[in-house]
């Protein structure tokens, strides 16, 4: 049986920079607020009328790393793409990405599991790889939240925290059982489903027709809702278990993490594992402080920039791991 590998990364963010002071001016807000609880201080957030999407990031993405996996597009034989807010409510983006990067007409798979759907779409991929029924899978997580949030005092909780964008990886056939993806490990909690959630749309919830006969300017049932202390105590349950799944999988200790990307949920998560585990700042990668938390695009979008910065190098143990909306979590564990 193959392992798979990593062997293209790439990123796409919009260039529009929005601020703390930015939100402050049009919600009850503040920098200090924010980045107390937070610690995001800006994210990218797509201009109305731009020509970025969920897809089309995707796909800007997803060509900067065909490019730097060596491959031509036409060896991409599978295509994996993880969001939850996709360009229509059907078909999902995977189709429109095989079309605008003109491949041939390979399958395409779309992902919803939240926070964690990058670490979902990469076990996917590994297990195809591994069982050699593909050998080259483009996944890519990609999300335009900035449409769909309530911007104003009623919805800053949530609002303050989301950003756009997109990260894409490839990942293909590897021979080395010692090297690529060793393991992942996938686990879900549909009991706590609503603690973060958007309700409607939804075929067995509100459907469009019924929001609009409502015509209830109060109606928020479309809008991102999160408990957010109760979010927040699970995450660092299910991070630290998740991540310790992995090691043991793979007769690893906590010393021989040479990088952790945690999902960029919040930095005080991302603080809180890293204490825990006795990490230095060198072993762990966190920027969300820039893009806010870009749910399915986050961990890419990290793992991208940690590579480019040169803070993960061939023969690093680099830990994934994500927490969020299900309750879905998962890690993967790479030698690099």
């Amino acid at each position: 049986m193959y392992n798979s590998k990593i062997i293209g990364i790439g990123k796409y963010v919009p260039d529009n920079v929005v601020t703390n002071q930015d939100l402050s001016k049009i919600m009850d807000t503040s920098d200090e607020w924010i980045t107390e609880r937070t610690g995001i201080k800006e994210r990218r957030w797509v201009v109305e009328g731009s020509d970025d999407t969920t897809a089309t990031m995707g796909v800007k993405a997803a060509k900067q790393a065909i490019e730097r996996s060596g491959l031509d597009k036409d060896d991409i034989d599978f295509i994996i793409f993880a969001t939850l807010s996709p360009d229509m409510y059907f078909p999902g983006p995977g189709v429109q990405v095989q079309h605008a990067l003109d491949i041939k007409t390979v399958g395409a798979l779309d992902v919803r599991n939240q926070c964690s759907g990058f670490i979902y779409a990469l076990s996917v991929a590994d297990n195809f790889i591994k069982t050699g029924m593909y050998k080259n899978i483009l996944v890519i997580g990609s999300e335009l939240h900035s449409h769909g949030l309530d911007k104003t005092t009623r919805g800053r909780g949530v609002s303050v925290i989301f950003g756009d964008g997109a990260g894409a990886v490839v990942v293909s056939r590897e021979e080395d059982n010692s090297k690529g993806i060793l393991s992942t490990h996938l686990h879900s909690q549909g009991e706590h489903a609503e603690e973060l959630v958007v309700k409607a749309p939804g075929m067995g919830t509100r459907w469009v027709t019924d929001i609009i006969a409502d015509n209830d300017e109060n109606d928020d049932s479309y809008f991102p809702h999160m408990n957010g202390q109760f979010v927040f105590k699970n995450a660092v349950v299910r991070f630290s278990e998740v991540i310790m799944e992995g090691l043991i999988k793979n007769n690893l200790q906590k010393e021989n993490i040479d990088m952790l990307i945690p999902h960029q949920a919040n930095l005080r998560i991302a603080q809180f594992i890293q204490k825990k585990f006795g990490l230095t700042d060198d072993k762990v990668f966190n920027n969300i402080m820039r893009y806010g938390n870009t749910t399915a695009a986050s961990i890419p979008l990290a793992l991208c920039e940690a590579w480019e910065e040169g803070k993960i190098n061939e023969g690093d143990t680099v830990v994934l791991a994500a927490f969020g909306s299900g309750f879905t979590w998962g890690s993967a564990i790479i030698k690099w």
